[in-house]
Parts: C-alpha cells; sequence; structure tokens
C-alpha cells in the first residue's frame, strides 16, 4: 500500500494546468490520469485527459495499452469519491494493478473522486475521449493555486482571460509588472500594481506591507485573489512565497516548498531570494533557509 498515495482535488488541478511553453499535459510523459468508474459514467463525462481504465471479461483492471508506466511522472487514478486508501473501491483496485506493474512512481488516488473534484472544478470535465498532439499543444491552463479558493498565481495571458475570471471567480489582482491589467485599473480598491522588472536589482522589500494587507484585506472580503506577472514565475512566485512566510510564519524553505508543489515552473530570481531570505530573518527573528544551497 505504500505504493499508493491519496492526493487532494487542489493537486491534481494543479497538475493539469503546469505549462511551460507548451501546457505539461502535452508531454506524453507527464501524466497519464485513469478514471476507474463504470463505461456509462465516463462517457457521461470526466476529466480533461483521463482516460478509462481498462476492465477484462471478468472485470478485473488491466495496464492501459502503449501507456509506458515506467515513464510517467504523475499516474493518477480515481473514481466516483473514494476517500480512504483501506477502501476497497474501484481506485484502490486499479491503482494497485498500475503500482504493481511498473509504475516508477507512487500511484496517486484522487480523495473524493469525481464527485469532489467536478464539485470543485465543473470547468474541467469534458465528453471528449481522443486528443490530438497539437489539441494537447492548445489546451488552455489555469492559474495554479497556491492557497485552495483564496489564492492563485499565473501569468499575463491569464490574467487577461475572461474564461480565468469567470470560473476561478476572480474579484482581485496583484499586477507584479510594467504591463496594464485588462480588468482593474490605478486606485481600484480590489487591484494592487507593484510596477517592478524581474531583474536582480529591483525593489521588492519595499512593496511587502502593501501585497500582506491587500492579500489579508481580501481574504476578509471572501475576494478570490489573482497574482500575476508576466510570465508567472518569478515576481508573482516571490509576491506568493512572501504571503505563506508572513500568514503561516514559516521560513522560506517551507513556504518555497509549498509554492513549487503548487507550480513546478515558479523560480523568483536571485534578487528577489535574497529580500526573501531578509524577510525571514527580520520577521522571525532568526536565518533558517540557507539560500547559498543550490535549490534556491
Amino acid at each position: 500500500m505504500s505504493r499508493l498515495v491519496l492526493i487532494e482535488p487542489t493537486e491534481l488541478y494543479n497538475i493539469l494546468n503546469q505549462h511551460t511553453v507548451y501546457p505539461c499535459l502535452s508531454d506524453q510523459n507527464f501524466l497519464l490520469l485513469l478514471d476507474a468508474r463504470k463505461k456509462t459514467e465516463y462517457d457521461e463525462s470526466h476529466v480533461i485527459t483521463a482516460k478509462r481504465a481498462p476492465v477484462d471479461e471478468e472485470g478485473n483492471y488491466n495496464v492501459p495499452y502503449d501507456s509506458e508506466l515506467e515513464c510517467k511522472t504523475h499516474v493518477i487514478v480515481y473514481d466516483s469519491n473514494c476517500r480512504s486508501l483501506r477502501e476497497k473501491s474501484r481506485s484502490v483496485f486499479c491503482a494497485s494493478v498500475m503500482a504493481n506493474n511498473g509504475s516508477k512512481n507512487p500511484v496517486k488516488i484522487l480523495r473524493g473522486g469525481y464527485e469532489d473534484f467536478s464539485a470543485m472544478y465543473p470547468f474541467l470535465r469534458t465528453q471528449k475521449i481522443i486528443y490530438m498532439p497539437r489539441e494537447y499543444d492548445n489546451i488552455e491552463t489555469y492559474p495554479c493555486e497556491v492557497l485552495p479558493g483564496i489564492l492563485y498565481i499565473g501569468s499575463k495571458k491569464q490574467a487577461q482571460s475572461n474564461t480565468v475570471h469567470k470560473e476561478l471567480k476572480i474579484r482581485a489582482h496583484i499586477n507584479l509588472s510594467n504591463s496594464t491589467d485588462k480588468f482593474f485599473k490605478e486606485g481600484d480598491e480590489n487591484y494592487l500594481q507593484v510596477p517592478i522588472s524581474d531583474d536582480e536589482n529591483a525593489d521588492f522589500t519595499s512593496y511587502i506591507p502593501q501585497i500582506v494587507k491587500f492579500v489579508d484585506d481580501n481574504r476578509n472580503k471572501l475576494n478570490i485573489i489573482l497574482v500575476w506577472s508576466d510570465n508567472g514565475i518569478s515576481r508573482s512566485a516571490a509576491a506568493c512565497i512572501l504571503y505563506l512566510m508572513s500568514y503561516y510564519k514559516w521560513p522560506l524553505q517551507d513556504a518555497w516548498r509549498h509554492m513549487r508543489s503548487c507550480k513546478f515552473t515558479m523560480r523568483p530570481n536571485r534578487g528577489l531570494v535574497k529580500q526573501l531570505a531578509a524577510f525571514e530573518e527580520s520577521h522571525l527573528g532568526s536565518t533558517i533557509t540557507n539560500i547559498a544551497d543550490p535549490h534556491f
């Protein structure tokens, strides 16, 4: 059973929405997502890019043809509503077959299954079964979720998307760039612009109190916040890490680890890392994180 792990719906959401030049879903070795429900349920609707897990005439799960489990970074299985690895559920049986037949990493089972995931992210449901390679390249990704239902990190393109704002119910923006915001203007109470460039000499520290207060105020108003920069990798990641450090009193290394689990490509520039380390020392009273570690 150690080869199986439960994941929350937010983790699957973030995996589906990883993006570099193209969506990570366009890499055939990135994700194998298997739907272990009945065929009628799968045909009615399923999570985007999910394949139905093959079942033989006796009801036993089989490894999908050409799945190359040993090459997949993520193998994820879901059924209707599994909530424990101790359940004798379809997803546990299916995931066990994948784990015992070559998956190089632990096989993940979606807690709450399709019922919970589709309730939280209805816009990621589909009836589409077959995808051509170019269609994977053109899948629209959403901002990654840093704090479920509260804080998202995204790019300029995502920040300008009507679909993103409608589906995620975004009500506030932090713009860490010199670009113009499509939905808000300077002076709006639900908008904060931090006009810094993505270079090591940018003064991020001066904006720290404003960023923390803005997120706190909008959380209190139950506004969902999108933090964005041009590529959604450096400046916006630094702002999210800052808030995690401030709110939870986490050292930089813990906030960094959490952000990396949400957005795999995040990478604040070296100047921002040094300013976050200085904030750690002032906020927690000591230096905990060694930013000389190549990890940072």
